[in-house]
């Protein structure tokens, strides 16, 4: 999939000279509409903001063409070509909500907030919400800031929109100078508790900061947050144990205002809402504040997601060296080189920020995760070593890191090291189904403490019920102990959970050639080599079809299968 959602401006040139322009006296030429349309249907907003431009040199008046533009120019983050196509689209009487967000957009960058008010007052939504929050920041831009104030408690009216419209008219008496006021919303004194994120708690503490009460600030970051390194918090502990405030720039004026609306509407939607949707918003939010660091992170996260690579990359790259995020951009833009087929250049990307910020355990971590994902489990260790050295103390919260350094080492073949990590990692956290269920089934695989290992798949399980994985092992522990009959029943669910995957496929004929039901392992050998195994895996499922499971398993050095009758057999 991700291969043609890559698709280059090339490749839809292709379709645009295929199709011709045998239509071109129709209005737009017919092949770069194509291509237009094409490149939208992939979520390619470069390539759908080249070919919707050349399809308007044709038809300049068209509707669903200016409307693609805007959209397209939008998700590339061009605001100017996207407010030029939205004028275009209104003087042809159409009415487009994304024209409207692009036209709020630019009004809002301009400062031209009495006629933004009055746009939208006038029939021009963009959404009931969104209109009533920009209302509000616009009015405050415009010097009316009783007639903002008015607006965020009514809309604060509305059903499950007190929380937002508090913290915002929280923002907006900070950002006037008003600390006390924004505090009493903030600490829940004005109209009870306010659910913030993040963002929300540090501009309570920036607050907190400007009223001389640093020593409450300082508490609620470290109750919130806990005391990991964290670049942002670290230097906000830093100027406060100082004696000095902080400045309040959560923020610091009406763009910023508005800039904050769309992330925080982005973020409230989270996963409830189309992420090419959450897209226009984070766009509007980064174009609006180029510095808000959260919204082009969000924006080139929805971006990969999307399979848009190079676009998330370049889009993770605008995060500056001196931002506190970068090592997150940065571990964002190594993802997406990785994932994009450029592997060396995202581990030189990981690498120089474990030499950058290395005192922060994340990045050493996800060094270590992205050798071991190639399968470079020696070269991953040490990493993972930095890592753990980083973070202290273990808490309950590390176990994944001692798991996944316990993978590389049991890969490597050190299983007594392995087994030291991933014994440490259910002892921070006991009841982890894939700690459970990697070293049960190792010790399967070792026929080592097998009665353990059994309890150990079991509950991962109880955990699990829907792991074809784990549920395959626990058949695989009952087949090691030589309870064949015990392990049908898991092994056939297994299957049905996991339909093509070659290894449970595999243990499948293994479990009926052992209980007597030959004909059947052989279908299901021959199954599993039509999925694609390894082909270390393939040649023993090629050689078990030839001489039989009990043959392969002497010549292995292994005692063959005691034989069991099965009935209809």
């Amino acid at each position: 999939m991700r291969r043609f959602l890559a698709m280059s401006l090339s490749s839809l040139a292709v379709i645009a000279a295929l199709s011709g322009a045998a239509r071109a006296d129709e209005g737009a030429d017919a092949g770069a509409w194509l291509a237009a349309r094409a490149a939208s249907g992939l979520g390619d907003f470069r390539a759908g903001a080249f070919w919707y431009d050349r399809a308007l040199q044709g038809d300049p008046a068209n509707q669903q063409l200016l409307d693609g533009a805007v959209l397209s120019s939008i998700g590339l983050g061009d605001f100017p070509a996207a407010a030029d196509y939205a004028r275009r689209l209104g003087q042809t009487g159409a009415r487009s909500q994304t024209a409207f967000l692009a036209l709020t957009a630019e009004q809002a960058v301009k400062g031209d907030f009495a006629q933004l008010v009055a746009d939208i007052q006038g029939g021009r939504s963009i959404g009931t919400v969104l209109d009533k929050l920009i209302i509000a920041w616009a009015q405050l831009g415009d010097g009316k800031m009783t007639d903002a104030l008015k607006a965020f408690d009514d809309l604060s009216k509305s059903d499950g929109l007190a929380g937002l419209s508090l913290y915002h008219k929280a923002l907006a008496l900070a950002s006037a100078g008003d600390f006390e006021g924004a505090e009493e919303i903030l600490s829940g004194k004005a109209a009870g508790p306010v659910d913030v994120t993040r963002r929300g708690i540090i501009a309570h503490v920036q607050i907190l900061s400007q009223l001389e009460q640093g020593p409450k600030a300082l508490e609620i970051i470290d109750n919130t947050f806990g005391t990991d390194p964290d670049p942002e918090l670290d230097a906000m502990r830093a100027v406060l144990k100082a004696g000095e405030p902080l400045p309040f720039d959560v923020v610091r004026n009406a763009q910023d205002g508005m800039a904050e609306v769309f992330r925080s509407l982005a973020e409230v939607l989270g996963d409830q809402a189309d992420p090419g949707f959450l897209l226009l918003y984070t766009r509007v939010a980064a174009y609006l504040r180029p510095d808000l660091g959260d919204a082009i992170l969000t924006t080139a996260q929805i971006l990969e997601q999307q399979g848009q690579l190079d676009l998330a990359a370049e889009t993770f790259a605008k995060i500056p060296a001196d931002s506190p995020l970068f090592h997150i951009a940065e571990m964002g833009r190594a993802d997406t080189l990785i994932s994009s087929g450029k592997v060396d250049a995202g581990i030189e990307v990981l690498q120089a920020l474990t030499r950058s910020h290395a005192d922060l355990p994340a990045v050493h971590m996800a060094l270590a995760d992205a050798l071991r994902g190639q399968e470079r489990f020696a070269d991953s260790i040490a990493p993972y070593d930095e890592a753990i050295r980083r973070i202290g103390p273990p808490q309950p919260r590390h176990w994944a890191v001692f798991f996944a350094r316990g993978i590389s080492h049991e890969r490597t073949g050190d299983f007594a090291l392995a087994e030291a990590d991933l014994r440490k990692s259910l002892e921070l956290s006991p009841d982890q189904p894939s700690v459970l269920n990697y070293l049960g089934y190792s010790f399967v695989d070792r026929g080592e403490n097998l009665e353990e290992a059994l309890g150990m798949i079991q509950r991962a399980v109880a955990a699990q019920p829907e792991s074809g994985a784990i549920t395959d092992s626990l058949a695989w522990a009952y087949f090691r102990m030589g309870r064949y009959a015990d392990a049908v029943e898991p092994m056939e669910r297994a299957s049905l959970l996991e339909p093509v995957d070659p290894i449970v496929t595999d243990h499948l004929g293994d479990v009926y050639w052992a209980v007597g039901r030959k004909l059947e392992a052989q279908f299901q050998w021959r199954r599993a080599l039509s999925f694609d195994p390894d082909e270390k895996e393939a040649t023993r499922i090629r050689k078990k079809l030839e001489v039989g499971l009990d043959q392969v398993l002497i010549d292995e050095g292994k005692p063959p299968i005691t034989p069991v009758v099965a009935d209809g057999n």
